[in-house]
């Protein structure tokens, strides 16, 4: 239990609990537990009868205060205030990032605490409520009200806010950095941890150390860029403000969306329940990542199967790569031709771009591998290890098929996030509109959006991220100058498909699948010179190149500037001419 955070004595904080985690909070003297999110926020979140049952049998006390995302109401800190002089402590509050909950105790205690108190409390738990300052003034002004609007000062409004902190938000943030350094820029990211996601896959074949693929969020944040350790819930584009988790607002000159997407596992009946045991393991974890490797050392015959849910999804050869590394291990080991081996593929074609499909073919063939296409994984039974699929067939027609396995790979349906599914910033598949050569926002001009969140239709890829931020950049200042976008994204995406421990295929392409390889090479060649850039130079590329500003061999495609490039969406004068951070003065 490293995540809970105390705030005093008597009240910790946390971030999501499980079931287990009860047990747990018993034997380290805490005596009740405060459950300040809703039920049904998010499709891997325990019931809150769940908690409270668990609670209940280790004799602990449970108050659910449930506050939705992005508002943190008067009424709900009365009771939170009211709980805390009802409870024997210690007590532990949790939300989905703790933030709510810290939001509640600081609105409880305004009423005796100055403003500067609170915040630097919750600051030394990891938490930035530096939004609340107004409202908490108003509370200890007023003894009991206060507003729900943050008032705009210097801290709370940006030239560029960008919501997320992974590889898009960090990349982008270097990326301006780079180009204009006094602009003031912040980053909303809730969570303290930074993962390099692609080598999971290597970390899956036991060919990678999974701890060199993480990093704290503190390191990774560029240097000059503001972190505000909160997570975003709505937006205001009207007003140009981004509103927070706890109901604080965040005002922007320009906003950068790039919250990354969300894995939907509960969009498979019984997976989660059943993920990390029962032979049920996904790269797309980093805590599962050494159970696959550990699996796959372990099976010795029997059935291993392999899903690809429809697209899109993050990095969409990954889990074909995961069964072509497994079959090399099985094959050196000698047991290959005991393990039947399946990929169960919700589309109709291995990959994406025609050129890559014969030499991947090839492997499928040396490793005895079955495809089945159209074939969507639905519900997992892990006790009896078996999978769920529905199947397609040529006319349409689709019948449930049940395949029992030794060893299940899965990856799980991928979507935008909720708050950006509901936000006006959606498309009608939710995820961000953009110009997918500007990466501009359709309706909102001084609205971009990059990485796995945006709509263009890319591959979702680090590699993509490489090639946005840059674009992304150039456009955001130019908007910032009163001028038009003229950084053109053309697509670009890597997927090295890892066909064996030692070689890969460089699948490098751009938009209709056109190839755009970066070495003079046959692409389709399978290379020991691609696995050489997978497992050694690409996690120095993100880490010390892309996160850093440093752009190489990524240098965006410049239009020539148009004369009187003035922008003309009023919303952009707007924004120009009387944002708050500019009448606040750059810092």
């Amino acid at each position: 239990m490293d995540r809970l955070k105390k705030l005093t004595p008597f009240l910790s904080v946390a971030p999501q609990i499980g079931e287990a985690d009860v047990g747990a909070l018993s034997a380290l003297g805490y005596r009740a537990i405060i459950n300040n999110r809703p039920d049904g926020e998010a499709a891997d979140q325990p019931a809150g009868t769940t908690i409270e049952a668990a609670a209940r049998r280790h004799g602990l006390a449970y108050r659910h205060i449930p506050v939705i995302s992005g508002q943190a109401p008067d009424a709900a800190a009365e009771a939170f205030r009211a709980a805390l002089d009802d409870l024997k402590g210690p007590v532990l509050a949790f939300c989905r990032t703790g933030t709510r909950s810290t939001t509640l105790w600081a609105l409880a205690e305004a009423h005796h605490l100055t403003a500067e108190a609170l915040i630097a409390t919750a600051a030394g738990a990891g938490y930035d409520i530096e939004g609340l300052r107004g409202r908490l003034e108003a509370l200890a002004a007023s003894g009991k009200g206060g507003g729900d609007v943050l008032p705009f000062t210097r801290a709370t409004s940006f030239d560029v806010l960008i919501v997320g902190g992974g590889a898009a938000g960090c990349a982008a943030a270097a990326s301006l950095r780079k180009r204009r350094p006094d602009l003031a820029i912040a980053i909303v990211e809730p969570s303290d941890k930074h993962y390099y996601q692609p080598a999971w896959t290597l970390v899956g074949a036991g060919a990678f150390d999974r701890a060199r693929t993480e990093r704290p969020m503190a390191r990774v944040i560029p240097k000059g860029v503001r972190w505000i350790r909160a997570a975003a819930a709505a937006f205001e584009p009207e007003r140009n403000l981004v509103v927070l988790e706890d109901g604080g607002r965040l005002a922007y000159r320009t906003l950068v969306v790039a919250p990354g997407l969300t894995l939907r596992w509960n969009a498979i009946e019984g997976l989660a329940e059943t993920l990390g045991r029962n032979g049920v393991t996904s790269n797309y974890l980093f805590d599962l990542a050494p159970y696959t490797f550990q699996l796959v050392q372990g099976l010795r015959g029997g059935r291993a199967i392999f899903t690809q849910p429809p697209m899109p999804i993050k990095c969409a050869g990954a889990p074909q790569k995961a069964l072509y590394l497994s079959c090399d291990y099985w094959r050196r080991q000698g047991v290959l031709s005991k393990i039947e081996v399946e990929l169960d593929n919700a589309g109709a074609v291995l990959f994406g771009v025609g050129t890559f499909v014969p030499p991947l073919m090839k492997y499928v063939e040396a490793y005895g591998a079955r495809l089945a296409f159209n074939s969507n994984l639905k519900a997992v039974d892990g006790a009896k290890r078996e999978a769920h699929f529905d199947v397609k067939a040529a006319d349409g027609t689709v019948s449930r098929v049940v395949k029992p396995f030794d060893m299940l790979h899965v990856v799980p349906p991928q979507s935008a996030p909720d708050f950006i599914q509901a936000s006006p910033f959606a498309d009608a598949a939710g995820w961000v509109d953009v110009d997918q050569e500007t990466l501009r926002h359709k309706r909102y001009g001084n609205v971009f959006s990059l990485g796995d969140v945006a709509s263009a239709p890319n591959a979702k890829t680090a590699a993509a991220v490489r090639k946005q931020a840059p674009v992304v950049a150039e456009n955001i200042i130019a908007i910032l100058d009163g001028k038009s976008p003229r950084a053109i994204y053309d697509g670009y995406g890597s997927c090295p498909l890892t066909v064996e421990k030692g070689k890969v295929v460089l699948a490098e392409f751009g938009y209709g699948g056109k190839l755009l390889p970066t070495f003079p090479l046959d692409p389709a060649v399978p290379r020991r010179l691609a696995w050489w850039l997978k497992a050694d130079f690409m996690p120095t590329l993100y880490f010390d190149f892309m996160l850093k500003g440093r752009e190489w061999l990524a240098a965006p495609k410049l239009l020539p500037h148009e004369p009187q490039a003035r922008a003309e969406d009023p919303s952009l004068d707007d924004c120009a001419k009387s944002s708050p951070a500019r009448q606040a003065g750059r810092r």
